[in-house]
């Protein structure tokens, strides 16, 4: 009932930077939160920025804080993540997710997300 279609990923050297994009489908729900999970080959998913209901909210990960900008566009119903500045160690599949139950919206811990986008590749070269 809720889809994510994520894109933007690409390959770039490190300093370069990208623009991920991630129109969510069919949620009716007024309240909410949407965020960028990137997981590397042969590790953990993390949470790399998360943006609450009407973007007055946000939450980066200290790796990527300074760095990278996440935002909505209401009129669009799309996320994005700027990513500025990019390193090696960003190189990750990028999912987006979508999920509305307060034990997700107001933990940052919280990763299982009830609605999750296929996923961007970023890969950032030396």
């Amino acid at each position: 009932q809720v889809q994510l279609l994520e894109s933007g990923g690409g390959s770039v050297q490190a300093g370069g930077l990208l623009r991920l994009s991630c129109p969510v489908f069919g949620y009716p729900y007024i309240t909410y939160c949407m965020g960028w999970f990137p997981q590397a080959p042969g590790k953990e998913r993390e949470g790399a920025a998360i943006i609450y209901t009407g973007g007055g909210s946000t939450y980066y990960a200290d790796s990527v804080k300074g760095r990278f900008t996440i935002s909505q566009d209401n009129a669009k119903n799309t996320l994005y993540l700027q990513m500025n500045s990019l390193k090696p160690e960003d190189t990750a599949q990028y999912y987006c997710a979508f999920d509305y139950r307060p034990r997700a919206c107001s933990d940052p811990g919280v990763y299982d997300y009830t609605y999750w986008g296929q996923g961007t590749q970023v890969t950032v070269s030396s």
